[in-house]
């Protein structure tokens, strides 16, 4: 579609900025705006087939409807075009307002600050793409999978294990990989582990999956360490599979049948997951198996209630901080000053931090000013099969030994 077809729907209360703003397009080439200053006369326009707009550029702080009621409105009818907040409030009611626009399954571009820069606007607009395409995004529902079909999958072997490298971001050297568990089904293929974990965890078979996978990741495990590579692998656990004291002979047996130094065994402990009320098990189980030297990782930090809770009673060596708190935290305050009490509060309890959801070079060199220990994304790595792992390595090392991967303090 071309500019001038793009049918542009502008609300705000201050008729002003519509001037303003309406004067911005048509500069740049976009013929068909249509602007309101209240969001009842704009749902009109939207109601209407012929002056439905494929873009909106909303204010958020209006009289009456304000723009958090006018997207729950858009909501009610389906909107499938796109949007953009145009607004004076300050970053972090933005941020807040884009996760709604988000949740609510609205394509957002993305908000501009007021005053209005008309390059920044025409940027934005450029990410806009015809609605047909997102909504078949969108709409795509992911199957769910019953106990029965889980349990026949655990059986015969269908889950498979991926690896994504941990790194070292002083050195850039590989050091370990956390253990991500797929399902290969044999007619919907890959099938990704929000699918059917939940159903692992409430019909009683998650003891049952992780054994699977523990044993599976520590087998290879050992293959890379007779092929001379000692890497740390790490597994995830969930708050069930420690209701049993049972977990923990699984896990030593396991690592002494692989001939696995427990100091090369993470078990990653998700804290989205509140404690029991009775959380006796749970905490001799994770204190036994740091005795006998295996790590303990908090994943996701800061995603849960029980963060500080569990810092204080569990003996963990490693936390990660989550992704959500790490991508572009160099240019937003508010991840920023998470990240960094995250990292500080790690530092003083004698832990090491990985950084979860590195996505691209600005990430990376931001967590080697910051002094992060680890890293962990996809600008290093996306998860892999074992048999592309040690490929990588080399292909990695070779990005390493090029020197731009490393800052020159590192």
């Amino acid at each position: 579609m071309e500019a001038a077809d793009l049918k542009i729907l502008l609300v705000d209360d201050d008729t002003f900025m519509l001037k303003l703003l309406t004067k911005m397009l048509v500069n740049h080439g976009f013929k068909s705006i249509e602007a309101c200053d209240n969001g009842p006369d704009a749902l009109k326009k939207i109601d209407h087939p012929q002056t439905r707009p494929d873009l909106i550029l909303l204010d958020l702080n209006m009289p009456d409807m304000d723009g958090i009621e006018f997207v729950r409105y858009l909501v009610e009818r389906r909107y499938q075009g796109s949007l953009v907040l145009v607004s004076g409030e300050d970053e972090r009611m933005l941020k807040t307002a884009e996760k709604l626009v988000h949740a609510h399954q609205i394509t957002m571009l993305g908000y501009l600050h007021k005053p209005v820069s008309p390059d920044k606007l025409v940027n934005l607009i450029k990410k806009w793409v015809p609605s047909e395409g997102n909504q078949q995004v969108s709409s795509v529902a992911k199957k769910n999978y019953d106990a029965a079909a889980l349990k026949s999958a655990i059986s015969n072997r269908e889950l498979v294990n991926y690896y994504q490298p941990k790194v070292a971001v002083k050195t850039g050297a590989v050091t370990g990989a956390e253990t991500l568990v797929r399902w290969q089904h044999p007619t919907d293929g890959l099938v990704f582990p929000d699918q059917f974990i939940k159903t692992a965890e409430q019909e009683g078979l998650i003891n049952d999956l992780t054994s699977l996978v523990l044993s599976q990741a520590l087998a290879q495990a050992r293959v890379w360490y007779e092929s001379g590579y000692v890497l740390r692998v790490a597994i995830n656990v969930s708050m069930d599979n420690l209701a049993s004291l049972n977990f923990q002979d699984l896990v030593v047996n396991l690592a002494i049948e692989n001939g696995l130094s427990p100091q090369n065994i993470v078990l990653e402990v998700t804290e989205s997951q509140l404690m029991s009320a009775d959380a006796r098990v749970p905490l001799e189980i994770l204190t036994r198996l740091r005795l006998k030297r295996f790590h303990l990782s908090i994943d996701d930090f800061g995603t849960g209630h029980s963060s500080m809770a569990q810092l204080r009673d569990i003996p963990f060596d490693e936390l990660k901080i989550d992704q959500g708190f790490v991508h572009r935290a160099w240019a937003d305050e508010t991840l920023r000053a998470i990240y960094d009490a995250s990292l500080s509060m790690a530092k003083q309890l004698g832990m090491e931090v990985v950084a979860e959801g590195v996505a691209d070079e600005k990430d990376w060199f931001f967590l080697q000013q910051t002094g992060c220990d680890y890293a962990q994304g996809n600008f290093v790595s996306k998860p892999l099969l074992a048999d592309d792992f040690v490929s990588w390595m080399h292909a990695w090392g070779d990005r390493v030994r090029q020197g731009k991967l490393l800052s020159d303090s590192a």
